[in-house]
């Protein structure tokens, strides 16, 4: 039988995975660390600092590329162990954003990873800030996403704003998602100015867009209009709200009949003996006092008994209410 080359010992003993000719086999592994199976984001002039750590035996080779091309000795720094190897850089900046490569290698045996690195900063400021309208209260404004992003995308953006008395900012929007907003409960008599930042990840930009003209939030001009109102129509025929109580009183006692009533216009009062109207006679009083109907009989006598009526009368109706007077003679007299 032909001899086996050494390539083909070593790819039999790797997959056996067995100790043969004196040599323990282990297939190259990388191990690598969960935050680094994602983009590894760092700012701009922090420090990066990877350990990775494999495995396999015999040691394998360790190769270190970005996008192919053999690393800058001036820029990163690699280090490699018996069971890991260290990757740092001592302060990123954004041309160190990419891919790397790493590979370990025992003869033909492989084993591959990549590590997509990307450093970030402080977006730039929006561009074309500009005042689109103002009314009442509210201000909008428009303006354009920065030119440079800072290799991050955009979270938002912050909004502040300035009156002319105090001169100090404050902001009224943060993480404004798109590049136009409306701020509103401005004051009357005031100038404002605005201003906006851009927010990614790393932060704020380091400068803001600004306003190059003032909006004024000027007091509306407004012209009173009373409302013009029907008047009330308080029009109601006459109606009774306390009738007449039948009443007994004494011979030679004067006496009073009350009820009372509401209506408008003011009604006409009569009062009426057993279907009588009681005319121009001394001996009744009739008085009407805020809808208050009174009738004051002056010494009566047993002929001043019978069935009492009160009739309110006005434009839109009447109506009346009856009572009773029984008068009684004194003792020692005849009824």
């Amino acid at each position: 039988e032909p001899i086996p080359t050494q390539c083909q010992v070593s790819q039999y003993c790797a997959a056996q995975g067995e100790e043969w000719l004196g040599i323990h086999w282990e297939h190259p592994k990388i191990r690598m660390p969960r935050h680094l199976r994602q983009t590894y984001i760092r700012a701009v002039g922090e420090m990066v600092n990877l350990l990775i750590p494999f495995q396999g035996k015999p040691r394998p080779q360790v190769n270190w590329s970005k996008d192919g091309q053999s690393l800058d000795p001036n820029r990163v720094t690699v280090r490699n162990g018996e069971k890991d190897t260290v990757f740092f850089i001592r302060k990123a900046e954004r041309s160190d954003s990419g891919k790397y490569q790493l590979s370990i290698k025992i003869d033909q045996l492989e084993d591959n990873a990549t590590i997509d690195l990307r450093v970030i900063e402080p977006p730039g400021p929006p561009e074309n800030l500009r005042l689109v309208d103002v009314w009442g209260f509210n201000v909008a404004l428009e303006w354009s996403p920065p030119k440079d992003n800072g290799n991050a995308e955009l979270k938002g953006y912050a909004v502040q704003k300035s009156d002319r008395k105090s001169g100090q900012w404050f902001t009224v929007l943060e993480h404004c998602p798109r590049p136009s907003c409306t701020i509103s409960d401005l004051i009357i008599g005031n100038s404002y100015s605005f201003r906006v930042f851009s927010e990614n990840a790393c932060g704020r930009s380091a400068t803001a867009a600004g306003t190059t003209e003032l909006a004024h939030i000027e007091k509306p001009e407004t012209v009173y209009k009373p409302e013009k109102y029907l008047g009330w129509d308080f029009s109601e025929p006459p109606k009774f709200t306390q009738p007449l109580a039948d009443r007994t009183t004494t011979r030679g006692y004067n006496t009073q009949l009350f009820c009372c009533v509401r209506a408008f216009p003011k009604p006409k009062i009569i009062w009426m003996k057993n279907q009588m109207e009681i005319r121009e006679d001394p001996k009744y009083i009739a008085v009407i006092n805020e809808g208050v109907c009174s009738l004051e009989i002056r010494k009566p006598s047993p002929f001043d008994g019978g069935i009492y009526t009160c009739k309110a009368v006005n434009p839109l109706g009447e109506a009346s209410v009856d009572c009773k007077l029984d008068v009684k003679g004194k003792a020692g007299f005849p009824s």
